[in-house]
């Protein structure tokens, strides 16, 4: 009888079902062998428990301390290394133990990897089990159960997965692996304890890397990774191959300028995670990152330290308008850059390739954080800009005209808040958000701590334009009318407040969560996942929302779309165990250069 009063108190603790009084031994039991099991604490106790067919016999276990199984498990005692992460590129540039230095900080990755105490701890995709109790969300087993559907394999093992498992509607290019679209797919399973496919994947991209590519009868740079690859089978010879596209096929036939940044920054991610240099120090992939990066740092025209790109280089992969200097580009490529640092040896090809970029680094962030940066007084002086200045005392540096200014920007800005801008070129700025963008400047640290607060902010203060009823807006606003008419030339698919002109896309909770976290936000975070789950699963994980709310599954959204279903997932155990942020967040480089304001920069 003490036994079961015992367990009673125990049981309504944990269910929160105060008024449960007239419960039966044997279903105690019952219930409680099942909670053990979920919980993974059943080898904690020595129980032995006997339950007859009536189910109401015990044996030896009245001295049971049940209150045990609340206490959360304590982190193992390790002395933390000051990690390569957390060294300024200053000291990269100028260190003569530059390799040493990374030894020490991939020993300290390992560490970090063996102290979390969720790494490889959840019980399956039937039964995830959460740190914070003993029961997640019931989408997330389903979820799992989706994103296993959606593997790709290769002569027996694992390589990616497919973009949809959407039988109702032509299959397209969504059967195939989608560099970009895989990289919240590698980091569930690398959260998850399965880092097995995610290095197969990298292994695979980075073989065809090393194909010719030809678009008609020009030749693409030997570093641009292919935008998305499929598992050829061939019946006859019961063979496979695979079949790779690096942009020929796409629809525009433009070259992924994002998919070798996304390849870095994975290959960061599985390094971080598992602890295992081996496969970044593999000169295979020294030389992929070197190639991947010398198209980016090599001399030429440029007045600035951004990319120059075509429009549909990246997710956004249709007219839109993002030529040029497309925010999205600019902060993955500083992200790379800082991956780079971390898994490039620094010996060499590697040592010359690290000077060139702390250089760019340098020069990328000034410009980024002094010209891409829009808050209240920003916006004001634009405002009041003058044209047609010239020296080098020019304040309006890019000859923007005031007159160019939307209506809209000034009633979106908040008071307190702010964020980078799609695109600055000469006289042209274009002032839509981009939550990836925006989301990826905050996990590298290209944003100041001050500028990751006020994005921030800013998410908070529009939450109904940027969240809605289907967190997150790709881009805001909309483009409509003639102007939509000029800038996609009338792409049906890009309609107002669809797709990528203004849609809303379930994936970008990743990215919004490890942005929340990184900024000591998570409630934020925690709020836009109840506002997914509330329609993500009973919608069939679609690809996007229309609509300025996100009220509606998208005209022409595939059903069953991986990396919604990836993206979730990833946003949860993220919240669950924040440790798992760091395989995606840099801490900034103390002794980076802070902007400098016109006039700390005039000379005698």
């Amino acid at each position: 009888m003490r036994f079961c009063n015992s367990l009673l108190s125990f049981l309504r603790r944990i269910s929160g079902e105060e008024s449960c009084t007239c419960v039966s031994s044997g279903v105690i039991i019952r219930l409680f062998a099942r909670v053990l099991n979920r919980s993974g604490a059943m080898s904690s106790f020595n129980l032995n428990v006997d339950v007859n067919q009536n189910g109401d016999t015990l044996d030896d276990i009245d001295d049971i301390d049940f209150s045990k199984l609340l206490e959360k498990p304590r982190p193992l005692n390790i002395e933390r290394l000051r990690s390569l992460d957390e060294r300024s590129l200053t000291e990269l540039s100028g260190s003569p133990q530059l390799r040493n230095a990374d030894n020490a900080s991939r020993v300290h990755d390992h560490a970090d990897y063996v102290a979390s105490p969720s790494v490889g701890r959840w019980s399956g995709f039937n039964t995830p089990r959460s740190v914070h109790g003993f029961e997640s969300h019931p989408m997330v087993g389903e979820a799992w159960d989706a994103l296993r559907r959606s593997m790709v394999y290769f002569r027996g093992q694992p390589v990616g997965t497919i973009a949809a498992v959407d039988n109702s509607e032509e299959k397209l290019n969504y059967d195939q692996v989608f560099v970009r679209d895989f990289v919240p797919s590698a980091l569930a399973f690398l959260m998850n304890g399965e880092p097995d496919i995610v290095r197969n994947f990298l292994l695979k991209t980075l073989r065809l890397q090393s194909w010719e590519k030809k678009i008609d009868r020009f030749q693409l740079g030997e570093g641009v990774m292919p935008a998305s690859f499929k598992v050829f089978h061939d019946p006859v010879r019961n063979h496979e191959t695979l079949i790779a596209d690096f942009g020929e096929s796409a629809i525009g036939r433009v070259a992924p300028v994002d998919s070798g940044f996304w390849w870095i920054i994975l290959l960061r991610a599985y390094t971080k995670s598992t602890g295992d240099s081996s496969l970044a120090d593999m000169p295979e992939c020294q030389k992929g990152i070197r190639l991947i990066l010398s198209l980016c740092l090599s001399e030429g025209f440029d007045t600035f330290p951004t990319l120059l790109c075509a429009d549909g280089c990246c997710m956004i992969d249709r007219r839109m308008g993002v030529y040029g200097y497309p925010i999205e580009i600019q902060a993955l490529f500083f992200m790379a850059l800082r991956c780079a640092l971390l898994v490039l040896k620094h010996d060499g090809e590697g040592k010359e390739m690290v000077e060139q970029i702390v250089k760019r680094l340098h020069a990328l962030s000034y410009h980024m954080r002094s010209y891409f940066w829009l808050d209240l007084k920003q916006l004001n002086d634009i405002y009041r800009y003058k044209t047609e200045e010239y020296s080098h005392t020019a304040v309006n540096k890019f000859n923007v005209i005031p007159d160019s200014l939307p209506e809209w920007v000034f009633d979106f800005m908040p008071s307190h808040g702010g964020f980078f801008i799609g695109n600055v070129s000469p006289a042209r700025m274009d002032f839509r958000w981009f939550a990836l963008g925006n989301c990826i400047a905050i996990l590298s640290s290209m944003a100041t701590p001050e500028q990751s607060t006020a994005i921030m902010d800013l998410i908070e203060s529009r939450w109904e334009e940027l969240v809605g009823e289907m967190p997150l807006k790709v881009c805001y606003p909309a483009i409509e009318s003639h102007e939509w008419r000029i800038v996609t030339g009338c792409d049906p698919k890009n309609t107002r407040w669809s797709y990528h002109n203004g849609g809303s896309w379930p994936v970008l909770l990743w990215l919004l969560t490890a942005a929340c976290i990184k900024t000591g936000r998570p409630q934020i975070a925690r709020r836009a996942i109840e506002v997914a789950e509330a329609r993500l699963h009973k919608d069939n994980w679609p690809e996007y929302y229309d609509g300025k709310l996100g009220r509606y599954v998208g005209k022409q959204s595939r059903k069953c779309q991986t990396w919604s279903i990836a993206g979730y997932l990833v946003a949860k155990m993220m919240l669950e165990d924040p440790s798992h942020v760091g395989m995606v967040a840099l801490e900034e480089d103390k002794q980076m250069k802070p902007v400098m304001r016109r006039s700390n920069s005039w000379t005698c």
